[in-house]
């Protein structure tokens, strides 16, 4: 099915303004680029000096770089080294404010601008094979030019420069710590989750991958394939992904043995927490992982700033005990971190799976059969600027539960809660589906629904599905994206599933209905985890 003219014009606004939010968000102060022939500075505000060089990546392509060096280096020591690849489409200025502060205390600190982009040489490879290389090759010429000591290297990065620090971890023993923010573990499972196409957040990677870089030919053929859901390219999109993926090469980043600090928002609209938390489970090195409220790269966003941050501030602190050997207490602290989105207090656990306490159960009974491709007025909000709003203003998107019209949204509602409900982790759907048809997509919803009946948006996540026989039910099991909310007292949760949302694309053909039903044998529930 091919997406409404009204979905196409909301999907390229939101392009649009997601990329002003994330350029606002992400992007360091302006500085004007030194040749890289220029003698070292030191900036007003801080001793360490940086450099502008060019360094060798794979296959002979420049990669763009700044070089910050601890004041006191006298050529008589030698100092831990973190090499920061740049986020999809930002400048290698990106870091300078949080380089500056690494070297300060004491690190070497390397920043380079992924190829492909900006002034860096070669084409975007989307955390490919060359990425790879490419992070080896800066390592290689910092421990030639700097005085960074080969035992202890560290990588960092924000977004695409996580995803490829973690992958070159699995590809380079050198490296000891690494700090991957608002990265991903899983490139299938985040913008293909529920084998449903992530239209926002691809379409957002494109429009800012050609307005500042150069795609390669291949990434132009994924994006193409991807976007017009062309199903006969599936499993080389699958493929694709896969190769681009840390979780793929989960054996090799576990022998290396790199401590690994993850960190992500609730409602990363580009990477879900979902698939950070299924990789964090699987490593089993040392480890930690922090969610926070907010979208993609917001949470660390204010950061590259040089601004007080929580996210740079527990970096810091890994970099520290991992490769200066600090005893700062960072590993004997509960591994995993949350911080609320409704109280911004923080909370930790031993583990991933000892988040939640309990279960709350909300019966979905009943047979309820809706019309598809008729937008109820429930949906995931916009890529970015939705969760920013949750982030800083406690606002997530929200609709009216009682003016849902049934015609073309499922709606079941729990009971009021005497006591508040801390939702925690990841929330279950089960329930028996029949279609009309052979294809088609559905997208849940868990609303906090307050006394006048307006649900706030707690979580969702799609769900698509292909070659079923019509009219014959079939059971489905999804895990909407993990979250940390709290519920008050007095309100009630609803769970509510229609057929489109401009988040997605959808696959329900003209005409198609959907019914949910809960036979005796396998009734149909979504379960809620909870902090008790």
């Amino acid at each position: 099915m091919r997406p409404s003219r009204t979905t196409r014009r909301a999907a390229v606004g939101t392009v649009s303004a997601a990329l002003l939010a994330t350029t606002v968000l992400t992007v360091a102060p302006a500085q004007a680029a030194t040749p890289s022939s220029a003698p070292a500075a030191a900036s007003p505000d801080s001793s360490a000096p940086v450099r502008f060089v060019d360094i060798e990546g794979d296959g002979g392509i420049t990669l763009k770089a700044n070089v910050f060096t601890p004041s006191d280096a006298d050529g008589t020591r030698r100092y831990p080294v973190i090499v920061l690849p740049t986020s999809w489409s930002m400048p290698q200025i990106e870091y300078m404010a949080q380089a500056r502060k690494l070297a300060d205390k004491g690190y070497v600190v390397v920043g380079y601008n992924s190829r492909g982009f900006w002034q860096s040489g070669g084409e975007i490879e989307t955390a490919g094979p060359k990425d790879v290389a490419d992070a080896s090759k800066v390592i290689d010429w910092a421990l030639a030019h700097t005085p960074a000591d080969p035992r202890k290297v560290g990588m960092a990065g924000v977004s695409y420069g996580a995803g490829i620090s973690l992958l070159a971890a699995a590809s380079d023993k050198r490296i000891k710590a690494v700090a991957a923010l608002s990265g991903w573990g899983d490139l299938v499972g985040s913008i293909y989750s529920g084998r449903t196409e992530h239209r926002q957040a691809a379409q957002f990677l494109g429009a800012t991958g050609a307005l500042t870089g150069r795609p390669s030919p291949e990434f132009r053929t994924i994006m193409k394939d991807f976007l017009a859901s062309n199903l006969a390219k599936e499993k080389d999109l699958i493929a694709w992904g896969r190769k681009r993926s840390p979780v793929t090469y989960l054996d090799k980043i576990n022998a290396n043995g790199a401590a690994i600090m993850l960190g992500n928002a609730w409602g990363d609209s580009i990477f879900p927490p979902n698939q950070t938390a299924d990789f964090y489970e699987k490593l089993t090195g040392p480890k930690r992982l922090e969610f926070r409220p907010g979208d993609h790269a917001t949470a660390e966003g204010l950061g590259l700033f040089g601004l007080p941050n929580d996210t740079w501030t527990d970096t810091q602190r890994w970099f520290d005990h991992y490769l200066k050997g600090a005893d700062n207490g960072v590993n004997r602290e509960s591994p995993v971190l949350l911080k609320s989105r409704s109280t911004g207090a923080y909370e930790g656990y031993k583990s991933w799976k000892d988040v939640p306490s309990a279960q709350r159960r909300i019966d979905l009974g009943g047979s309820t059969q809706i019309n598809t491709n008729w937008d109820s007025g429930a949906d995931g909000g916009l890529v970015i600027l939705s969760s920013m709003m949750d982030q800083f203003f406690r606002l997530p998107p929200m609709t009216s539960i009682p003016l849902l019209p049934r015609s073309v949204a499922a709606v079941w509602q729990s009971e009021r809660y005497a006591s508040g409900q801390r939702v925690r982790g990841t929330t279950r759907l089960h329930t028996t589906l029949t279609s009309t048809a052979e294809s088609g997509t559905a997208i849940a919803y868990l609303y906090d629904v307050g006394p006048l009946g307006i649900g706030k948006l707690v979580t969702h996540a799609p769900y698509t599905f292909h070659g079923k026989t019509p009219n014959q039910p079939f059971g489905v099991d999804l895990d909407l994206f993990s979250t940390a909310y709290d519920v008050p007292a007095g309100h009630r949760l609803a769970v509510v599933v229609d057929t489109v949302d401009p988040l997605y694309i959808a696959h329900n053909p003209s005409g198609a209905r959907l019914t949910f039903s809960s036979p005796a044998d396998d009734p149909s529930y979504v379960s809620v985890p909870v902090r008790e």
